[in-house]
Formats: structure tokens, C-alpha cells, sequence
């Protein structure tokens, strides 16, 4: 499913620039993805498309989130970690965090912290930003494909 995920962030510029459901699902056929991974993929997609909705007009004010006990296990320590880290750095305001909880509890757990990380870039891509380039690095570079200077 992050396969499909991807490949839609690198071809598409918002969601609604990709083509409908049956049309989307032929082009994704033909480059080469499984009919159970475009499924899942687009089903996954529409979950957050209606998690933006629900968010939408929320202000970003500041805010605790204390996880469930069922969400630690299900997030785990490392993309829980990561989470803070966005929302330390100002990038990943209270709604969007909430977006990403969702979107994270609506696959089977546990989740690793690379596909938090493409969870957290959809979401952006469903929110028409694109984050700045540091935070893209955090996304896309495996720390121990960092250079340290």
C-alpha cells in the first residue's frame, strides 16, 4: 500500500488532481500494482480525505495529546517520538497530528516510523502543503544515510 502511496505523492500534485477512483485504479494496474494494494491504498485514501474534512477550520492552537495505552502499542516509542519532534518543530499543529493518529490506527499495527513518516506526508499532500525542505529530508533520508558535517 505505501508503494501506491508514494507513487501518487511523486505523480500527482494534490489529491484532486489524480483521476477517479476506476480510471485511478487502471493507471495504477498498468504501471504495475496488485488490485489488493490499489484497494487498500484508495481505501486508506478516502479515510483521509474524510479525517480532513472533519479537521477542516480547525485552529492550530496549542495543545497535550496523551496517548491511549492500545495507541502506544499501536504507534510504538519511535513514531511516537517522531510525532513530538514534528509538533516541537512547529511543522505538525493539533489537527494534523490528529490526522496522522487516525490515518496511523486505521492500518494494522504496529507501525513502523518509515510508513509513519509517508502517513505524514500524505498528509500533507491531502492538505495541499508541501512541508519545508528540512522536514522532507527528516522524511525521505535514512539517518544512517545522513552525512554530518
Amino acid at each position: 500500500m505505501f508503494d501506491v502511496l508514494v507513487y501518487l505523492y511523486e505523480n500527482y500534485w494534490r489529491p484532486d488532481a489524480c483521476p477517479d477512483h476506476d480510471q485511478l485504479t487502471r493507471k495504477l494496474s498498468a504501471v504495475g500494482f496488485e488490485s489488493d494494494e490499489i484497494e487498500e491504498a484508495l481505501s486508506w485514501l478516502d479515510g483521509l480525505a474524510s479525517a480532513a474534512e472533519s479537521h477542516a477550520g480547525e485552529q492550530g492552537e496549542a495543545s497535550r495529546r496523551v496517548y491511549l495505552p492500545s495507541e502506544l502499542d499501536h504507534l510504538g516509542a519511535d513514531s511516537i517520538g517522531f510525532i513530538s519532534f514534528l509538533e516541537a518543530a512547529g511543522v505538525l499543529p493539533p489537527p494534523m497530528r490528529e490526522m496522522v493518529v487516525d490515518r496511523a490506527n486505521a492500518l494494522p499495527g504496529p507501525v513502523e516510523l518509515e510508513d509513519l513518516k509517508i502517513i505524514v506526508l500524505m498528509i500533507f499532500w491531502s492538505l495541499g502543503e508541501e512541508p519545508d525542505a528540512l522536514i522532507l529530508d527528516e522524511l525521505f533520508v535514512d539517518a544512517e544515510d545522513r552525512l554530518i558535517h
